[in-house]
């Protein structure tokens, strides 16, 4: 079942029943300040982070779903409705939602009125503009009472929530003329506050929510909307707000245009008032001036539209398939810019209180982000580096305010280090710039500390090289990618992390997936030192690797497939000597992408077993058979549900691994065959069992064991949209930057005839056209560069505004 439609030409998702199965969500904003805003309406706003700046309430896991968020209401001769069909949940003779990239564009008409209004945050901007066009469709004349409505929020959003013995005393508000100005905590040690305007007079207004809609109503039922009578009412304590209300006639066909904008200001210290307990309001009304006209609101929404078509622009497929363009052309590649704005921090599965932003899924979001904006991924990774220790491990998230470790989580988890080097050495290829290896970064924001960037990666290597157990395998640590992994926790108190408990100090437990991590990412250490000329640190490090590789072989390989893990016993996890969880995804797709024993057909015969164990209709699941009972030397891992997460749900996030893995031993069928069953386009028509958005990435889809197979769960944060990404731009179709070029070497179904794709890449612009004659899946038997041929599968990097043509055709 379907809930909308997809409209390539424009970039958008149009939904067209408000009753998705779950709140169906855009992001709004690009660089600091951010909006997520659902299907109906619900949804907050926040400054650079969720948790200490964020503007407007929001309550999670509430009853109903998705309450609370940017709402207006109409009182048409007291039938009251909304737009976004909630709050009011008025049925609606017409409803649209279009997310589009930054925008959301809600429709709703009932009664002969149409209400129209368009959410974007402007490209530079500490603001949410709403663009509100009221149209009047019927034969009569229309005299209507419009209601804006949002809660602000005290700042702290875990604050918010519980220091309510404080905060229902402390909030506070100005209003003059058509703004509503929030200033909790200004007077004594905040610099900024916010506001919300409307660029029109205002016949009455409210900043009192219990006062506004009655103590004991809902959002969907205020006193003062269903009364059609503002309360004029000021905040003092209790829960602030800002409601304008507004008088409308329209004659009929007549439209009426508002803009409304919700900011955020900071001033300096010494410049805060402008007279006693008086905020400095001339910040707020240069920005509010900004977006005062019709004009100049569109005028920015065109801008916003171009920035977007630029960025897409830098990789454009053209394949016959609609579901794989749309994919790899517009919503992998925007998920893709917001996962890298968000990391795992502010979603609707996640409630921008507890994360941050995290060093390993920083380092993999980048991945399916650099091409876009290779500047924003270099600061990027100097402030990841930044929260490194000197021993080379790092914190495992940092704050995006403040930049620093988060110390109640730590460290510990013995994977974090080698994903800089991905981050790094992907960057670099991407943009040609040697110089951030020059770099000078500190460890644990100590500038004292500082050393070159590329010292810091010297650290991440040579701390999986110092931290090896009995089998000379890497220690797991407190858990490696797969976080409810804790093979060190053993936990039986229920009030206990997994992730920050160690009830034993032992130095066996080892992970196979951190070992092929290593010898992927080591190869990658070893390329990077030889393009540098530090032939003796290459060679060095290849003993490393050449080692791990060795110790993968003699003590990783379990007959059929790679073994998962040692735990602390010095038992092997992953095995088919094991009751329950005898393989796992993870260690088959880290050490298949390294490559580690293909010559012996190791990798074959490992994704032979994931074939045969671990697919299934929906996608490629975690482990099999799933856990049925606790494990208490496994951890959180056997604590779900059959199905569910970690327990043999399939996570999106490391099915493409495998779709590598396959891609780089010629499988070109079967990575796309695994591309197509995780891939969001390719599970529209099953929206009603997948549950979350068809035209975004979600972590976990319940896998085979589950209650109910294929229904997805936390979508858009996860680094699956960086993953798939690559798996299917660089790996399936093959097109993949490199320190001296851009290589060339697809891996595709056999049947495909061929594709073209358009690829920005260091200033030059390349259109390559794959022809596949032969129909074959791998393998380049000629490539032209404007009409030379050319030996290799790498385009040499072109001059800085050329346009070149490049023809591949595969065969044997």
């Amino acid at each position: 079942m379907k809930f909308g439609h997809f409209d390539d030409k424009a970039k958008e998702y149009v939904i067209t029943n408000p009753k998705t199965p779950y709140p169906w969500i855009n992001y709004l904003g690009n660089e600091d300040f951010f909006s997520l805003i659902s299907n109906t309406a619900g949804g907050y706003t926040f400054y650079k982070d969720a948790k200490f700046r964020r503007l407007t309430r929001y309550r999670y896991n509430n009853v109903p779903v998705d309450n609370g968020g940017k709402y207006f209401y109409i009182n048409d001769g007291g039938d009251v409705w909304s737009p976004g069909w909630k709050p009011v949940k008025a049925d609606l003779d017409n409803y649209s939602c279009a997310h589009g990239m930054s925008y959301t564009r809600i429709t709703g008409e009932r009664n002969g009125v149409e209400a129209e209004v368009t959410y974007f945050i402007p490209l530079g901007t500490w603001a949410e503009v709403q663009k509100v066009k009221l149209k009047n469709t019927s034969g009569a004349t229309k005299k209507l009472k419009f209601f804006s409505f949002i809660e602000w929020c005290l700042w702290n959003a875990e604050d918010d929530m519980q220091n309510l013995q404080r905060n229902l005393s402390t909030g506070e508000v100005e209003v003059e003329g058509s703004v509503i100005y929030h200033k909790t905590e200004f007077k004594e040690r905040r610099n900024h506050y916010a506001f919300f305007s409307v660029n029109a007079p205002i016949q009455g207004f409210d900043t009192d929510r219990d006062t506004w809609k009655g103590t004991y109503n809902d959002f969907d039922r205020p006193d003062a909307v269903f009364e059609g009578e503002p309360r004029n009412s000021e905040a003092h304590g209790w829960s602030p707000c800002a409601s304008h209300y507004l008088e409308i006639e329209l004659a009929p066909g007549e439209e009426k245009d508002l803009t409304f904008v919700l900011g955020y200001i900071e001033v300096d210290k010494d410049n805060k008032w402008e007279s006693k307990n008086v905020i400095n309001k001339n910040p707020a009304k240069a920005v509010i001036e900004r977006f005062d006209t019709v004009e100049k609101v569109d005028a920015e929404l065109k801008k916003l539209s171009d920035y977007w078509s630029k960025l897409l622009s830098t990789y454009e497929l053209t394949s016959g398939d609609e579901k794989l363009d749309r994919m790899v052309n517009i919503w992998n590649q925007y998920q893709c810019m917001v996962t890298f704005n968000m990391s795992r921090s502010a979603s609707f599965f996640e409630t921008g209180i507890g994360r941050g932003m995290g060093f390993r899924d920083s380092s993999q979001d980048l991945i399916g982000f650099v091409h876009q904006v290779p500047e924003r991924a270099r600061e990027r990774i100097i402030d990841i580096a930044s929260t490194q220790f000197e021993d080379g491990s790092a914190y495992h998230q940092y704050q995006p305010l403040t930049k620093r470790g988060n110390h109640t989580l730590g460290g510990g988890f013995n994977d974090d280090p080698l994903w800089l080097i991905l981050s790094t050495t992907d960057y670099i290829k991407e943009s040609g710039d040697m110089g951030i290896l020059d770099e000078m970064v500190p460890y644990d924001n100590d500038e004292s500390k500082a050393t070159t960037h590329f010292e810091h990666l010297k650290r991440s290597f040579y701390f999986t090289v110092n931290n090896l157990g009995p089998h000379g395998l890497p220690l797991i640590g407190r858990a490696d990618w797969n976080d409810c992994l804790n093979l060190n926790c053993f936990s039986e108190d229920p009030n206990e992390s997994f992730q920050t408990t160690g009830n034993k100090k032992g130095f066996t437990a080892e992970s196979l997936m951190i070992a092929g991590s290593f010898v992927l990412y080591g190869k990658e250490f070893i390329k990077l030192c030889q393009v540098l000329g530090k032939d003796d640190d290459a060679a060095e490090a290849q003993k490393h690797v050449d080692a791990m590789i060795e110790a993968v072989k003699k003590d990783g390989w379990d007959g059929e497939w790679y073994l998962r893990a040692y735990d602390y016993y010095g038992k092997k996890v992953g095995s088919s000597e094991n009751e329950e969880g005898k393989i796992f995804i993870e260690s088959q797709g880290f050490c298949g992408m390294a490559g580690i024993g293909v010559e012996d057909g190791l990798v074959h015969k490992s994704m032979d077993s994931v074939k045969e164990h671990l697919d299934c209709e929906y996608g490629i699941v975690l482990q099999q058979p799933a856990f049925t009972k606790y494990y208490i030397e496994y951890g959180e891992i056997s604590t779900y549900p059959a199905g569910y997460k970690e327990n043999a749900g399939i996570f999106c996030h490391n099915n493409p691994w495998i779709m590598i893995a396959e891609a780089q031993i010629g499988n070109g069928d079967r990575a796309f065959e695994y591309y197509r069953k995780v891939a969001p386009a390719y599970l529209e028509e099953i929206s009603d069992l997948h549950k979350v958005e068809p035209y975004v990435y979600c972590q976990m889809i319940a896998g085979k064991d589950a209650f109910k197979p294929g229904e997805g769960k936390n979508s858009w944060l996860t680094g699956t949209a960086a993953w798939n990404y690559v798996a299917i731009t660089q790996y399936i179709l093959g097109v993949k930057p490199d320190y001296n070029g851009l290589s060339i070497n697809p891996s595709i179904p056999s049947k495909w005839d061929g594709y073209k794709i358009t690829r920005r890449f260091r200033g030059a612009t390349y259109h390559i056209e794959v022809s596949n004659p032969s129909h074959v899946s791998n393998g380049v038997s000629s490539m032209e560069v404007d009409g030379k041929t050319i030996e290799g599968c790498i385009v040499p990097i072109q001059p800085e505004g050329t346009e070149v043509t490049v023809k591949v055709t595969l065969g044997k």
